[in-house]
C-alpha cells in the first residue's frame, strides 16, 4: 500500500508542476492568472502569450501525464493492496491511477494555492498511452473544432465528450474489440464529466456569446 501511495504523491506532483506559471513568469514577467481567462493552462498562455507558447504549455502539460504512465508507474512493486476487480493486470491499473493523479495535481496544483489548469492537455498525455487510437480521433476534432470557431474551450469540451462516443461506436458499429472496453467506457464518461465541470465558467460564456476567440495569426511577444 504505501508503495502505491508514493507512486500516487509523485504523479501527484509532477502533475501540479504549474508550466504555464513559470513559462509566463520567465517570458513575460507575469502570473497568467492575473491575464485573459484567469486560467493557469494551455489556452489562456495561447490566448496571451502567443501559439508558441500556448503549444509549448500544452506539450509540456501532456507530457506530465505521459510521464506518470510510463516513468513513475514503473517504481511499483509488489502485489496490488487490495483485490483488483477489473479487466487490467495490475501494473495497468497502477499506471490509471498515477495518471489520474497527475490530472489532479494539474487541476489542484499544491505549488499554485490549488488554483491550476484545466487538466486538458494532461489527461491527453496519460489517455494516449492506453486508447491511442481513441485520443487520436479526438485530438483530431479537437483541433477541427479549434480552427473552424476559434474558441479552445469549445475544442476542449467536445474532445473529450467524443472520446466515450468513439469508443461505443469503434467496440459496436465498426466491430473493434477495444481491451477492457467495459472498463475503460465509465472511466472515460468520468472524464470527459471532470472536463465539463473544469470548463463550466467557459460553457456559460459560450452560451452568452463573450467568450474570448483565439488568433492563430497573434504573435507571441
Amino acid at each position: 500500500m504505501l508503495n502505491l501511495l508514493v507512486i500516487v504523491v509523485l504523479s501527484y506532483l509532477v502533475g501540479s508542476i504549474p508550466t504555464s506559471i513559470l513559462i509566463s513568469r520567465k517570458v513575460r514577467g507575469i502570473d497568467i492568472r492575473e491575464h485573459g481567462s484567469g486560467n493557469a493552462g494551455g489556452s489562456n498562455v495561447f490566448r496571451v502569450l502567443g501559439w508558441k507558447y500556448g503549444v509549448l504549455v500544452i506539450l509540456l502539460d501532456a507530457l506530465k501525464g505521459a510521464l506518470a504512465v510510463i516513468l513513475i508507474a514503473r517504481l511499483y512493486l509488489g502485489s496490488f493492496p487490495f483485490p483488483n476487480a477489473t479487466p487490467f493486470d495490475d501494473f495497468t491499473l497502477v499506471q490509471i491511477i498515477a495518471g489520474l493523479a497527475a490530472v489532479v495535481g494539474h487541476i489542484w496544483t499544491i505549488f499554485a494555492n490549488f488554483k491550476g489548469g484545466k487538466g486538458i492537455a494532461t489527461a491527453l498525455g496519460f489517455l494516449i498511452t492506453i486508447i491511442t487510437v481513441d485520443m487520436l480521433i479526438a485530438f483530431g476534432i479537437f483541433l477541427i473544432v479549434v480552427f473552424v470557431s476559434r474558441y479552445i474551450s469549445l475544442g476542449s469540451i467536445t474532445a473529450a465528450v467524443s472520446i466515450p462516443l468513439i469508443l461505443v461506436a469503434r467496440e459496436n458499429i465498426f466491430g473493434v474489440d477495444i481491451q477492457s472496453y467495459h472498463t475503460i467506457l465509465p472511466f472515460v464518461i468520468a472524464i470527459a464529466l471532470l472536463v465539463i465541470y473544469t470548463h463550466r465558467a467557459n460553457l456559460i460564456r459560450l452560451l452568452n456569446g463573450n467568450e474570448n476567440k483565439i488568433s492563430l495569426n497573434k504573435k507571441s511577444k
